[in-house]
């Protein structure tokens, strides 16, 4: 099993039901097929770099998980068939990107909360 990490840009003409309900349909997918939910954060309704179908804004969402690796494809399929998903993508995690979100989800990424760690290391 593979640790993963999924980014999904939906629609921003969804409700916040039926949003709520397209990415409730992923997480099932997930879980049928065997994977490990680690951790999920929305972004929400975030501006675009650039436009994505006559859209300048949408709908992040960041799942972790972990899952077998024959499972991407068949989750990627998922996706293209949704036409309320404009982008996603999906990438494996080697041990520093597990690490990283570790302390991400821990409070531990910015530069004051470092170096709060480092000064009760040596004290």
């Amino acid at each position: 099993m593979n640790n993963f990490e999924s980014v999904l840009i939906l629609t921003p003409l969804l409700s916040e039901e039926a949003t709520q309900e397209l990415i409730g349909k992923f997480r099932s997918f997930l879980t049928d097929n065997g994977a490990e939910i680690i951790h999920e954060d929305s972004w929400g309704l975030k501006k675009l770099a650039y436009p994505i179908q006559k859209k300048t804004t949408g709908y992040y969402h960041i799942t972790e998980f972990k899952a077998p690796g024959e499972l991407i494809n068949k989750l990627e399929l998922a996706y293209k068939r949704e036409e309320r998903v404009m982008r996603f993508l999906t990438i494996r995690l080697d041990k520093h990107g597990v690490a990283y979100n570790e302390r991400k989800r821990a409070g531990l990424t910015t530069r004051k909360s470092r170096e709060q760690q480092k000064e009760g290391e040596t004290a």
